[in-house]
């Protein structure tokens, strides 16, 4: 099954229904998947794949006691997102395409050895009630040009797939199909790949558990991924012409070199 859906990477496309039908039976799908993590009822699993030597990961666990609603608010909210993600360097929203996608920038720190890392994406989300998801994949902004010593990754397909099992029950996907760029070894990938992916869940979730107190002080009606109209106003609208080439990047053309690394360069308490 490709991971690719119809969307391509540095192209902006409205996703249809068929897209979000697709991505969740990614999410559901078993065929082809290696189990890596089976613990404290969470789920890691790793495919190949030919779009990157970075192996695509699907993370899954169920909560017992957080509702879909918060969940999907919590992976949504930016000025929450800076109070708990502490991998980012910086995040913004850069323009708005429509009630339900937009384009966004995303900073993210690296342990030494490694440069940091950033992403510029297209977001679209779909809210079913029941069932929400929210996916992205890397375009180019003019607004977001490379920077120096930032490697700019790609995203191919990465998002969350949230189902409402019972009223305080909810059963999370999280996938990642991404290319970090730079030089990184296979073993280093795979190892990055089984550090940090069942973090990012574990945040979420004790960040979750602090939302409703936090967005109660934080105006608490402003929620533009449930009111289109604040997103509209809020945001500028997006310029086909803003979304550039690689080639129209500017940057300096320094080496991505990061260096000789082994396993002890990567501790676990790092990401």
């Amino acid at each position: 099954m490709s991971a690719q859906l119809s969307l391509k990477v540095g192209e902006v496309k409205i996703p249809e229904d068929s897209d979000f039908r697709h991505f969740k039976a990614i999410c559901e799908d078993t065929d082809g998947w290696k189990l890596e993590v089976d613990k404290n009822q969470t789920t890691v699993w790793t495919k190949t794949n030919d779009l990157s030597d970075f192996k695509m990961v699907k993370v899954r666990t169920t909560f017992k006691d957080l509702d879909a609603a918060t969940l999907y608010d919590v992976i949504h909210d930016p000025e929450f997102r800076k109070t708990w993600d502490q991998s980012m360097l910086e995040g913004s929203e850069i323009c708005a395409i429509n009630p339900n996608n937009d384009i966004g920038y995303y900073a993210i720190r690296c342990p030494a050895p490694l440069k940091n890392r950033d992403f510029v994406t297209q977001r679209s989300w779909l809210d079913c009630g029941y069932e929400k998801i929210i996916f992205n994949h890397s375009v180019n902004h003019a607004a977001r040009p490379l920077k120096k010593g930032i490697i700019r990754g790609t995203s191919y397909l990465t998002g969350y797939y949230i189902v409402k099992l019972e009223e305080n029950k909810t059963q999370l996907t999280y996938i990642s199909q991404s290319d970090p760029k730079g030089n990184l070894p296979a073993w280093a990938i795979n190892k990055l790949t089984r550090m940090f992916a069942p973090k990012v869940i574990n945040r979420i979730y004790k960040a979750a558990k602090n939302y409703k107190s936090w967005k109660a002080k934080n105006r608490p009606e402003f929620k533009p991924w449930l009111n289109p109209e604040q997103m509209m106003t809020m945001l500028p609208k997006y310029n086909p012409t803003d979304v550039v080439s690689p080639e129209k990047l500017t940057s300096s053309r320094e080496s991505l070199d990061e260096g000789d690394m082994n396993e002890a360069d990567f501790q676990d308490d790092d990401y």
